[in-house]
């Protein structure tokens, strides 16, 4: 018997997902805003869904700091909203959701005591992620409909913390676009510009609804940039560890099992709306002690919470009044950055040299053999070949959406041989990189821009090389957000700049065209990237320079 056609599965599954919502959820019509509407965070606050009161709890509170919330099991409403205007959800898992705050909910108040660390806190996790009789359909028709038979080890160490998750998100199809959007699904809307803003991929669905406040934090997945683009268009933070640090298994690809070993290994990772809530998270997964269940972990007890480090403690190296050395990478070495991306840098720079206890160090992408990363990392990623998804693809006659059309085509495996010299190359350069950057200059921390570009049209973005590159070399990154373009940033131009190759001539067109004032209002963040194994270091590193950015009292660290 023939499989149904994706139209036909398409229609079943938006049907499904229209049953999940409950009325008094549905935004009116005269409060549901047009296409020609750009910006619609307002809109669960005017829409007359949630009270005042629930608006507030929603609006205001970090994952630490909910407790009032915990009570009132309104995330559901507001995810709803946020789906009705973003299209960020696949699975709608209210119901259960609301049955299990109501049974933590009842606990609490009747012992006054939490079962958990993330007892009742409202948790969204990308499609990929297997839950027990849930789809993962990473939007593809043809695994609509094929509920997962055992939960991943993530999904069973966020509810053994007693957190609620209420919902999956949407994802590009197949997980191997930039731009969040799919045959079932349909496309994931920034919501701070749905007309003119990338909401990014592949974790774009959860990074709009964390943004869009319809939950407290998320899990996506990160092979080149997946989990730290989404975070950067959409003004909230991201945290991509090192590989094996969290479990991968249980995971929906499309792809043979074990084809990402193949490839670069995906790495498993939250998405925030504050740092310190990132690093609740990590301590989550300490805890659950995945290595027991998991034997690709590379983890122990007390990698992530035994403070401090004792490669390089950070607070102590300050007491000790020896300066912090930050590395500033301005570019991959591949795609030169347009002045907005170059001017952010720049005056975050100047903010960290008003610091006496720290160095910044430029470095030059050329001189240290970080442009090789991004041809490197291209070819892991070609490496399988691709024809088992192209072929689940169009088993139900489903097209490839219009970015992956050009780009997604069977390819001849990577030979036993040709795999290895690989392997050799990702050696040599990860060794090279490592003392070039690391130890010659004695750096303890880098920073960079996530793309050589400001946010840009959906399906526009150009490169990943900025992204990509820390996959490959293994080192922990986190996105920390530093401002907006103004429209000062775009009076400069790229006249007089070597034109370095394709991917530089299409980043340049993305300055040149008319769109150039389309990126006024638009998000502009960095990484910070860590040595490997550092993880911890990572997000201090984030947590400071979120208090430089502030302005506020001398940052310490």
């Amino acid at each position: 018997m023939s499989p149904a056609n994706w139209e036909t599965i398409r229609d079943r599954k938006l049907d499904e997902q229209r049953s999940q919502l409950r009325q008094d959820w549905l935004i009116p019509e005269s409060q549901l805003p047009s296409d020609n509407v750009p910006d619609v965070t307002d809109i669960p606050r005017t829409c007359g869904i949630l009270s005042s009161r629930e608006f507030k709890i929603t609006d205001s509170y970090d994952a630490r700091g909910l407790a009032e919330a915990i009570r009132a099991k309104i995330y559901t409403a507001r995810a709803a909203i946020a789906n009705q205007l973003t299209s960020c959800l696949t699975e709608c898992l209210f119901d259960s959701a609301v049955a299990r705050a109501a049974f933590l909910d009842a606990h609490l108040d009747r012992t006054g005591q939490t079962l958990g660390p993330l007892h009742g806190l409202p948790i969204s996790v990308k499609d990929t992620f297997d839950i027990e009789d849930i789809d993962s359909s990473v939007g593809i028709s043809a695994l609509a409909f094929h509920p997962a038979q055992d939960s991943a080890p993530i999904i069973d160490t966020l509810l053994s913390a007693r957190a609620v998750i209420h919902c999956k998100t949407n994802v590009p199809q197949s997980m191997l676009a930039l731009d969040s959007v799919n045959n079932i699904f349909g496309r994931v809307l920034n919501p701070r510009n749905r007309r003119q803003w990338t909401a990014g991929g592949s974790s774009g669905g959860e990074a709009v609804l964390v943004a869009m406040k319809g939950s407290v934090m998320g899990v996506g997945t990160d092979v080149g940039g997946s989990i730290r683009i989404p975070a950067f268009v959409n003004g909230v933070v991201g945290f991509k560890p090192g590989k094996g640090r969290i479990s991968d298994k249980g995971l929906t690809t499309g792809q043979l099992p074990a084809a990402g070993k193949v490839g670069l290994e995906s790495c498993v990772g939250p998405i925030a709306r504050t740092i310190e809530d990132l690093g609740l998270f990590m301590e989550v997964v300490e805890h659950g002690r995945m290595w027991e269940v998991d034997p690709e972990v590379k983890a122990e007890e007390g990698w992530w919470t035994r403070s401090p480090d004792p490669a390089l403690p950070l607070r102590t190296k300050v007491q000790e009044e020896k300066p912090l050395r930050i590395g500033i990478f301005p570019s991959d070495g591949v795609t030169s950055p347009l002045p907005p991306v170059t001017s952010s840098l720049h005056r975050l720079t100047g903010l960290i040299q008003t610091h006496k206890d720290i160095q910044t160090i430029p470095l030059d992408p050329y001189t240290t053999a970080f442009s090789q990363c991004q041809s490197l990392s291209n070819k892991f990623f070609s490496a399988e070949g691709g024809a088992h998804l192209l072929s689940l693809i169009h088993s139900t006659s489903e097209p490839l959406i219009p970015w992956l059309s050009t780009r997604l085509r069977p390819k001849t495996p990577a030979t036993l041989a040709h795999f290895r010299a690989l392997l050799a190359q990702k050696s040599a350069l990860s060794t090279q990189l490592l003392r070039s950057i690391w130890v010659d200059h004695d750096i303890d921390l880098l920073i960079c821009p996530v793309a050589p570009h400001p946010v840009p049209l959906p399906d526009a973005w150009n490169a990943v090389g900025y992204t990509s590159a820390f996959v490959l070399l293994d080192w922990p990154a986190g996105v920390v957000q530093v401002g907006r373009v103004g429209r000062e940033d775009l009076r400069a131009e790229m006249e007089g700049k070597e034109v370095k190759g394709g991917w530089d001539r299409v980043n340049r067109g993305l300055w040149d065209s008319s769109f150039r004032e389309g990126y006024v209002g638009s998000w502009m963040a960095v990484q910070v990237v860590a040595p490997p194994g550092r993880e911890r270091r990572c997000w201090e590193g984030m947590k400071f320079l979120e208090r430089v950015v502030a302005g506020g009292e001398r940052a310490r660290l």
